[in-house]
């Protein structure tokens, strides 16, 4: 048998938090247990081994059995609702990747809710038939070809009832390839493909394809009709590496600025005029480059060509990578952005290059987030790391400033009375927008609306597919249930999102009803003083939903513990000499539920 690899990352809030001592299982198809896995302060587990079948099953058209081995994922993390992947095809010698976005539980919620994807096979082995309808003589609608971040697909044929998700398009390209293809393929078959793949969605979006007909989304994830797309889906590491060096780049021909488009289908079940996945193989094992292979099924007269204008981008691109001796605004735009994004993963080292310097400990922070977020380890912020720092850091920014707005607008736990449609205006619908965008954080299938106090057409739609996550009647309307639902939500995330801490030694609370300094104080087992001293406090007075910075001792340390049947906090707690409070609170728990193999931090006094 041969090998293929697996690791798995557990995040939420569009990666903005990692999930520390989430509890994975790998099973096979069987479904027997292969890996119980933690997750470590990243919210990734180890990279695991797996058997799988030869390479050489995948890199032939003629082989009618499926060339790998399936798996199973299972994905608990306290406080938050677990995710089932199945039928994950696993290569080899291939690296997948699988992302997992976990929802927090709602308010009052007793027990998680187990969410299921299924994976299965690639488009390319699929008999069906490929009807992609491109834009043929249909006028153009756009100036420019844009990169949206992000793009909103919809997970079903145009006109059914399906979600429509929102990801960033290097995150969908790399989805499309990977369930369109397979990741064995040679490198120069790999890149045509993704040429064309990237080609096709610009494509889309340029000529408004579907928002032009009245449809919310840019695209759908349907094979027939564009291409396909799983939600939740891993990634493999050979097509993330070539995606990450031409997200940007598309097929057009010479003259012209719109992208081409680049219609395409397996080339065996399926035939078209565009172009032959597997005929791609065949070009690449004869020595072909990507833009040969392409030219191969193509005009003659295409090339390829780049865009720098991508929406959702806090900076543009300088234009050349950044490294070792880089100096300027741009360089301290990126030790600004990972600072930051360092108190939601502090495995990245801290930044003491002086600013606007590019020195050794700036190297070292871009090389250990490129690391832990799947880019090329090479110290360099070249043009896919610096979008994805400020993709990340717009995330991070994003859920510190909802936090902040919480407090301001006062929020508080009980919903409005009032009864809210378009055209509505006030501060019931600022509250309603806050809310919305406090959704829109953990679920990818809600778009965050524009707080203006104003009931448009994008609040409604927000609103719409809110309702319809939460099985109420998607009417638009906002009533008793629809504000139940948001509040449930938004109280949901306080409670059981950790909050990141802003530096080493200390943690992040948030003042909820009942609550005074010496409380919370005992609970963490530091002082009034020091907690005022932290926070420039004058006096003892607090209000509900300040967030405090709260200093932990430096002398408490924790060991780990694997759950046994039969325990109970109370009896680890009491084994260890500590509290069961001390144990909910080191490792994020809301409830005293506890699994077979999960495993705790338990806190021990250093001496």
């Amino acid at each position: 048998m041969a090998i293929g690899y697996l690791k798995i990352q557990a995040r939420t809030a569009h990666d903005a938090l990692p999930l520390i001592s989430a509890s994975i299982r790998i099973q096979d198809a069987q479904g027997g247990s292969v890996y119980d896995l933690t997750t470590d302060e990243n919210g990734e587990t180890r990279t695991v081994p797996l058997e799988t079948l030869d390479k050489s099953y995948s890199l032939s058209p003629y082989y009618s059995g499926i060339p790998y081995t399936n798996y199973s994922v299972l994905a608990r993390a306290a406080g938050f609702n677990s995710i089932y992947v199945s039928g994950i095809p696993i290569y080899d010698g291939e690296l997948a990747v699988l992302p997992l976005s976990l929802i927090p539980m709602q308010e009052m919620q007793r027990s998680p809710i187990q969410s299921e994807i299924y994976v299965g096979a690639p488009a390319v082995s699929l008999a069906g038939p490929r009807s992609q309808e491109g834009p043929s003589g249909a006028p153009y609608v756009l100036r420019q070809v844009v990169i949206p971040d992000p793009i909103t697909v919809h997970l079903g044929p145009p006109k059914s009832a399906a979600a429509d998700v929102q990801v960033s398009f290097p995150d969908y390209v790399k989805n499309v390839a990977s369930s369109e293809i397979y990741p064995t393929w040679p490198a120069a078959a790999l890149t045509a493909n993704i040429y064309a793949i990237i080609t096709f969605a610009l494509n889309r979006i340029y000529t408004e394809w579907y928002r032009s007909r009245n449809y919310g989304f840019d695209i759908t994830n349907s094979p027939a009709y564009d291409q396909y797309f799983v939600y939740g889906r891993p990634i493999y590491d050979s097509i993330s590496r070539i995606v990450d060096n031409i997200f940007d780049e598309y097929v057009r021909r010479k003259g012209q600025t719109a992208p081409y488009f680049t219609s395409f289908c397996n080339g065996t079940t399926a035939t078209c005029s565009g172009l032959s996945q597997w005929g791609t193989v065949a070009l690449a094992e004869q020595g072909l480059e990507p833009l040969e292979i392409l030219r191969s099924y193509y005009p003659k007269d295409i090339e390829i060509a780049q865009t720098d204008i991508q929406t959702g981008i806090l900076s543009s691109y300088p234009g050349s990578p950044l490294r070792t001796g880089s100096t300027g605004l741009d360089v301290q735009t990126v030790q600004t952005w990972l600072s930051r994004i360092r108190r939601d993963y502090p495995a990245i080292p801290a930044i003491t290059d002086p600013e606007g310097q590019f020195q050794n400990s700036t190297q070292a922070a871009v090389t250990k987030f490129q690391s832990i977020f799947n880019l090329a380890p090479d110290g360099i912020v070249g043009k896919s790391t610096w979008y994805k720092i400020s993709y990340i850091y717009s995330a991070v920014a994003r859920l510190s400033e909802l936090d902040s707005e919480g407090s301001t607008l006062g929020i508080g736990t009980v919903p409005p009375s009032s009864v809210l449609r378009q055209g509505s205006r006030g501060q019931d619908v600022i509250t309603l927008q806050y809310l919305l965008n406090v959704a829109a954080t953990y679920y990818p299938g809600i778009p965050a609306p524009t707080q203006d106090g104003i009931f448009g057409s994008g609040t409604q739609q927000s609103v719409t597919a809110f309702q319809r996550i939460m099985q109420l009647n998607p009417d638009g309307i906002v009533g008793p249930m629809t504000w139940q639902a948001l509040y449930n939500v938004y109280l949901g995330a306080d409670q059981n999102v950790p909050s990141p801490s802003p530096d080493p030694g200390t943690v992040q609370y948030v003042v909820k009803a009942g609550d005074s300094l010496w409380l919370i104080a005992r609970k963490y087992g530091t002082t009034v003083e020091a907690i005022q001293k932290a926070n420039n406090l004058v006096g003892d007075l607090i209000r509900v939903g300040q967030v405090l910075t709260i200093p932990v001792s430096e002398t408490l340390s924790y060991t780990e513990y694997t759950v046994r049947p039969g325990d109970s906090l109370w009896l680890i707690a009491k084994k260890y000499g500590t509290t069961v409070e001390a144990l909910m609170n080191l490792n994020n728990l809301t409830s005293d539920l506890l699994m077979i193999g999960q495993v705790l931090k338990v806190p021990v006094q250093q001496t």
